[in-house]
């Protein structure tokens, strides 16, 4: 088994950490559907229990040991609101496995809903929670950033860098003008040109961009003139391909 590999079919993927399994997944946005209505108008019921349940069927599905996620665990960019920290704190509750959160640039006062989810369980029962730095954390040969910000020099020397924030997309077109937009993975070299002088020992380093696990999220359409999030995309990632959740291969990402 590769180092990281996507789950057919989900925007999630199973990573060896050097013996731990860990499924992870990106850009959960809890709340979003507050924040529709809030700023958008758009009335759309919550599916917190939704994701939470999927979570949990892709946990036990992938036998996992840890569960990763690799930023935007919160939507709100301020204080959260109660629907959102509600989902959040509900979650942590029901997990039996260890949570690594990796910070995201929404994640501002995640900490307090951590500790808030540990006070209202038995002394014990709570799982390991642990919240990452910005510039992210690398676990065994695997590097995990959300990638809003540069990544520390420990995860870009690792085997495998995953990186988030993008939530890249594709616009499919028929022949008769009809379109769709489909989540991708992005996946290729990662390439040291934007990194300059921030990493001193490079490696023959594979770089993931993840889809966003949240399905009501827009995101970047990598095949529509625009621009990138992340401060070393497109240009560390100058040979990568795209794939579609089911697997199938598109192809380089700027030729799609």
């Amino acid at each position: 088994m590769a180092l990281v590999e996507p789950l057919v079919d989900e925007p999630a993927a199973i990573a060896d950490l050097c013996g731990e399994r860990a499924l992870v997944v990106s850009d959960f946005h809890a709340g979003i559907e507050a924040a529709l209505r809030h700023e958008n108008g758009v009335e759309v019921a919550s599916r917190a229990e939704k994701r939470r349940e999927h979570v949990h069927r892709l946990l036990a599905e992938a036998g996992a040991d840890r569960l990763v996620i690799l930023g935007d665990f919160m939507h709100s960019i301020g204080g959260p609101g109660g629907a959102e920290r509600g989902e959040i704190e509900v979650l942590l509750e029901s997990l039996s496995v260890p949570v690594t959160i990796v910070k995201g640039n929404h994640d501002g006062d995640i900490e307090s809903i951590v500790e808030n989810a540990r006070s209202t369980r038995t002394p014990g029962s709570v799982p390991e929670v642990t919240v990452t730095p910005g510039d992210g954390c690398r676990l065994g040969d695997v590097g995990f950033v959300h990638g809003h910000s540069w990544p520390a020099s420990e995860v870009l020397g690792a085997r495998v860098v995953c990186v988030g924030h993008e939530h890249p997309q594709v616009r499919l077109t028929d022949e008769v003008g009809g379109s769709r937009t489909e989540r991708v993975w992005l996946r290729g070299a990662l390439a040291r040109a934007p990194f300059g002088d921030h990493v001193g020992t490079w490696t023959d380093t594979d770089l993931i961009v993840f889809p966003a696990f949240n399905e009501l999220m827009g995101g970047t359409w990598i095949n529509v003139e625009g621009e990138f999030l992340c401060p070393f995309l497109p240009e560390g990632l100058s040979d990568g391909e795209a794939y579609l959740l089911d697997g199938t291969r598109l192809g380089a990402y700027r030729d799609v």
